[in-house]
């Protein structure tokens, strides 16, 4: 089963219960969207796929390729091929971003088949110039110092390198200009393919413009309370989230 699969998970942090109940689904080549409003649990949700400890799951599951992966820590997630990149990119004085990568990338090999560096560094280069990185960027602290468009790239570019088989992207068009937003949605849609899954967190429907849903579902208050296709971000775009409305029984509308 090459997807991820989350079952009635129920999240909380610092004893808040932040998720009521979410399942999803998500497969392989396949563009998954996940929008709503500020505060909505988008981004906890994120988290908590990739088992930051702040997260605890309270009940639900999460399957991956049809492994129990919700008591895994985040290394051993990310070694079975998850990828989070954030809506607010840490910043490491210190750390370049090719020593970065090539440390990530090692980290998910056989650590007596480190890549070679001059492999490394071919496909750095080479993933830089499809964002439209200059080469210099590489020798570059990693966020320090970044502009907000830089961030998202540099975001991007580790999924570039690291090439996961499930991506979630949390907010990755926020901050972006519109050259900025082309060139980032560009480089998502290159990298997809049949063996690449994407979740993708979003408040806006603007970068979905550009990167296309196969499926949308709409978090409100820690809770799925619609899913549909990609007509269902043109109708938040024009209409808003007010336009969704939940059934007096609870029950998620079609």
């Amino acid at each position: 089963m090459n997807e991820l699969q989350v079952k009635d998970l129920h999240v909380e942090v610092k004893g808040k219960e932040i998720l009521k109940g979410v399942s999803l689904t998500a497969s392989k080549g396949e563009v998954v969207a996940l929008m709503g409003p500020n505060g909505a649990g988008k981004s906890s949700f994120g988290y908590a796929l990739m088992g930051h400890p702040d997260y605890k799951a309270t009940k639900g599951r999460i399957i991956y390729n049809g492994k129990n992966i919700t008591k895994l820590p985040p290394d051993e997630r990310a070694r079975r091929g998850l990828f989070l990149s954030f809506q607010h990119p840490t910043e490491l004085p210190g750390v370049s971003i090719a020593n970065f990568l090539r440390t990530a990338m090692n980290s998910t090999r056989d650590k007596k088949n480190p890549i070679p560096v001059a492999e490394f560094v071919r496909q750095l280069k080479e993933a830089m110039k499809a964002l439209k990185m200059d080469e210099s960027f590489m020798h570059r602290y990693l966020n320090d110092g970044f502009s907000g468009g830089e961030k998202k790239r540099a975001e991007i570019l580790q999924m570039a390198l690291l090439k996961p088989e499930m991506a979630i992207l949390d907010e990755t068009d926020s901050g972006l200009d519109v050259d900025s937003l082309k060139t980032v949605a560009e480089g998502i849609n290159r990298l997809m393919n049949k063996n690449t899954g994407l979740l993708l967190i979003t408040h806006y429907q603007r970068i979905l413009r550009h990167v296309k849903p196969d499926k949308v579902y709409v978090m409100m208050e820690g809770k799925i309370i619609k899913t549909g296709g990609e007509e269902l971000a043109r109708q938040i775009e024009n209409e808003g989230y007010e336009s969704i409305k939940v059934s007096k029984d609870g029950k998620i509308p079609p």
